[in-house]
């Protein structure tokens, strides 16, 4: 499947309304959204510049099998970098 660049997947409603929450409102807003679609939806907002963090976030509560199914190789990227953003970042000791 190739993805159409051109037309986002969900409803521009739904897609203003993700834009807009915070992000734990943006984080049960996706699960009202298909595993499927999801997967989808975090591909074409991790495209677009002003919607990456967005993307990152959705593509966090997708499973790399249904990002793979949309986008490949690609999708396995966005998978990682999901779970990079997603961890905590490690505290370096103090050197005295």
């Amino acid at each position: 499947m190739i993805p159409d660049e051109d037309s986002c997947p969900v409803s521009d409603s739904l897609l203003g309304r993700l834009y807009r929450s915070r992000p734990e409102g943006l984080a049960v807003l996706v699960k009202t959204v298909p595993p499927q679609l999801r997967a989808e939806l975090a591909v074409y907002c991790y495209r677009r510049a002003h919607l990456q963090s967005i993307g990152l976030a959705i593509a966090s509560s997708c499973t790399a099998n249904h990002l793979y199914f949309y986008a490949g190789l690609a999708g396995l990227e966005l998978h990682k970098r999901a779970a990079e953003a997603a961890a905590p970042d490690p505290i370096q000791p103090r050197t005295v």
